[in-house]
């Protein structure tokens, strides 16, 4: 097996990875939680929180 198809090989799988706990992340509400995160440190620095 070459370099470059070793490189290709774990370029996927880590795509793959990345995907899963993502669809993992949203299929558990978690993308809500970080948007209310994100809004709540965002008001806190502008200072209206």
């Amino acid at each position: 097996m070459t370099e470059r198809k070793k490189k290709i090989i774990i370029t996927a799988v880590v795509i793959a990875l990345g995907i899963t706990f993502v669809a993992v992340g949203i299929s558990r509400g978690e993308n809500r939680e970080v948007l209310r995160k994100a809004v709540n440190i965002c008001m806190e620095c502008i200072g209206i929180g």
